[in-house]
């Protein structure tokens, strides 16, 4: 069955707008809590602060995505792996920031640039997409608006999802994504942010 997409043209370029603005701002405002973090990532093991990746963004666009590195320097020294609860990979600073999303605040950069948005699907990494289409084809569907730095999926459980249960998710947002939801979930993720809850 050919999923349904209704392009919301005032919705996005408010949205859009209104993202790179609060981005910018609250980058500004982070500055500190970034210092800080970039400190005991570098204290713990003497690695990089930050980590690069290749994702998938709108229409299969590809861009570069920023974060705090929250895994070993040698994470991926077997190659692409898909990040799970219990990954021994993970640094200890780098649960901390993974529980309380702070690994994402560089991603911020990538919403001024126009890679991302503040909320959408979670940017896939081209290789672990194209294992996935093998059984899951409408996960090419999450490509038909911008990847975002928060989302339905990633407030209701995050790296808990297998790739089916995130793309029941995903889809459920675009389909439909407008004002309240987006509300709904920039208030959750405050939430979790705070908490803790959802982000394991």
């Amino acid at each position: 069955m050919e999923f349904e997409f209704k392009k919301k043209v005032f919705y996005d370029v408010v949205t859009e707008l209104v993202g790179r603005v609060m981005s910018l701002i609250s980058l500004i405002l982070a500055t500190p809590i970034m210092v800080i973090v970039a400190i005991a990532i570098k204290l713990e093991d003497k690695g990089p602060v930050f980590y690069s990746q290749i994702r998938l963004g709108k229409n299969g666009k590809l861009f570069t995505i920023y974060k705090f590195r929250s895994m070993r320097v040698d994470a991926e020294k077997n190659g692409v792996q898909w990040a799970t609860d219990c990954d021994n990979r993970i640094t200890k600073v780098g649960k901390f920031i993974r529980k309380t999303r702070l690994d994402e605040i560089p991603q911020l950069l990538n919403i001024i640039k126009g890679d991302m948005r503040l909320i959408g699907p979670r940017p896939e990494r081209p290789e672990l997409a194209e294992e996935f289409y093998k059984e899951l084809p409408e996960f090419k569907n999450r490509l038909l608006v911008k990847p975002g730095l928060t989302g339905l999926a990633q407030v209701n459980g995050g790296y808990d999802h297998t790739p089916a249960e995130k793309l029941e998710f995903d889809l459920g947002y675009i389909k439909h994504r407008g004002f309240v939801i987006d509300v709904k979930i920039i208030l959750k993720t405050v939430m979790v942010v705070f908490s803790g809850d959802g982000a394991r």
